[in-house]
């Protein structure tokens, strides 16, 4: 694990409200619509075995839960933002896998997943070989048929965010570096409004994994 990432994101979720930070946002809205839009093929609609990259203290997962998925993993590299949201749900977390893990050094079990998640991970990574570790894991993680939502700082977007420098997307920049057992499904702009009331271009994508 990277340690000096680590203690980053610790000490952010340590001393900051976790709405106050730039990420927040009190209602996950794209990502919702992008795993309702995810034909997994599995037996019931909700059975899909979802993986949110990066989860800290979003909603996300609490959301999922409402709208009844019961196969949740919630992956993040500081404790401290995963402890917020397990106290927020009480009970209902012991209903989730929580897993605190480098997601460029994790070794994910096998075609474990329908929906890969992740909001604002990718983009820190800026150095190749920590992206091509990213996708590496991506690629073993998910099932044939399965999905990756992946939303970053769009081409005008911020250029850093915390304190660290970002690597921006458009939609072609995620099919190129997924390569072609990827099908681009769905893309999306979105315009994020921080707690602090600046503005954010996100871009988003919905990629169908077919090797």
């Amino acid at each position: 694990m990277n340690d000096r990432l680590q203690a980053h994101w610790q000490t952010v979720y340590s001393t900051k409200a976790a709405t106050s930070v730039s990420w927040y946002q009190p209602e996950p809205t794209v990502s919702l619509a992008l795993i309702a839009a995810c034909d997994t093929h599995r037996d019931t609609p909700r059975s899909a075995a979802i993986i949110d990259i990066g989860g800290g203290a979003s909603v996300l997962v609490d959301r999922l839960i409402d709208a009844g998925y019961r196969d949740l993993h919630v992956l993040d590299i500081a404790d401290a933002g995963l402890a917020v949201t397990r106290a927020r749900l009480g009970l209902q977390a012991d209903a989730v896998e929580w897993i605190i893990a480098d997601i460029t050094t994790w070794q994910p079990p096998a075609a474990r997943f329908d929906i890969w998640h992740d909001r604002a991970v990718l983009h820190f990574l800026t150095i190749p070989a920590q992206r091509a570790a990213y996708f590496g894991a991506l690629r073993s993680a998910l099932r044939p048929g399965g999905f990756a939502i992946l939303g970053a700082f769009a081409s005008d977007g911020p250029q850093n965010c915390s304190g660290l420098p970002v690597q921006r997307y458009d939609a072609p920049d995620f099919a190129e570096a997924l390569g072609p057992d990827f099908t681009l499904s769905e893309e999306r702009r979105d315009t994020h409004h921080t707690p602090g009331s600046a503005v954010q271009q996100f871009q988003w994508v919905r990629l169908q994994y077919q090797p």
